[in-house]
């Protein structure tokens, strides 16, 4: 296993209320957490500040998204610097339904990046291929393509999480075998070194999304190049627990 600290983001999305998470915050406090994992929470934007306060400060929280600059006539949106405000340190990017729900492009999703970062917030950056991508073995253009606008808005590679998503596997409860995450997630590290640097093929923590239940993540996790997870569904379930602790 590579010296890199596995890490697993709990992606709420639109889902909860303060009674339902308060149980689930509960539950996470109290739980024995493997104390080599980061664990942060994807919160939606009305409870950061309520998960923050109420979360143990050894699990990080993260903002669903931001907008790429500080202020301003931007109905709706929020800023790295309101989201650092709750006390929040990481902001999830370019998740799949921010890309084809809301058609947010590369371009604008490195914009974010460049300005959460600017503003020394934490970014899950997200990147992932769509069924008929797959189908049609482009897989590695789209990824490379997402990766590189990605890696274009970044300085700092120490503040960024990579996090493959394949759109395919998001909820469907159909997950990338072990072997098909390995071999991208081995696939995008070698881009990295190719285009970014040694250093930061080494040191960055390339994790999996897509359906990861209890069941799964002890074999998802074993894989070299696979970092951590990237949960949604099972996150808001006591399980979560389990794929927190997938590397116990």
């Amino acid at each position: 296993m590579s010296s890199r600290t596995f890490f697993v983001g709990g992606n709420w999305k639109m889902n909860g209320d303060k009674k339902s998470l308060g149980e689930l915050i509960t539950t996470l406090n109290t739980a024995s957490l493997h104390d080599e994992t980061e664990v942060v929470c994807g919160a939606p934007t009305v409870y950061l500040d309520f998960a923050r306060s109420n979360l143990d400060a050894r699990i990080g929280v993260a903002a669903q998204n931001c907008y790429k600059v500080a202020k301003g006539a931007f109905t709706g949106e929020i800023s790295p610097a309101m989201i650092k405000d709750c006390g929040v340190e990481w902001v999830i990017l370019g998740h799949s339904e921010r890309r084809h729900v809301f058609g947010e492009s590369d371009e604008l999703i490195g914009q974010k990046v460049a300005h959460a970062l600017e503003n020394d917030l934490g970014v899950i950056a997200c990147i992932g291929e769509k069924l008929e991508e797959r189908e049609a073995g482009t897989t590695e253009e789209v990824v490379y393509a997402q990766t590189q606008a990605i890696a274009d808005n970044v300085k700092d590679w120490s503040k960024v999480v990579l996090a493959y998503e394949p759109v395919w596997a998001i909820g469907t409860g159909k997950t990338a075998s072990p072997e098909q995450a390995q071999e991208v997630h081995e696939k995008l590290r070698e881009w990295i070194r190719a285009n970014v640097s040694d250093a930061v093929a080494n040191s960055v923590r390339i994790i999996y999304g897509g359906s990861v239940t209890g069941a799964n993540c002890k074999e998802l996790g074993s894989q070299n190049d696979v970092d951590g997870f990237l949960v949604g569904g099972a996150s808001l379930k006591p399980e979560f627990v389990d794929i927190i602790n997938a590397r116990a």
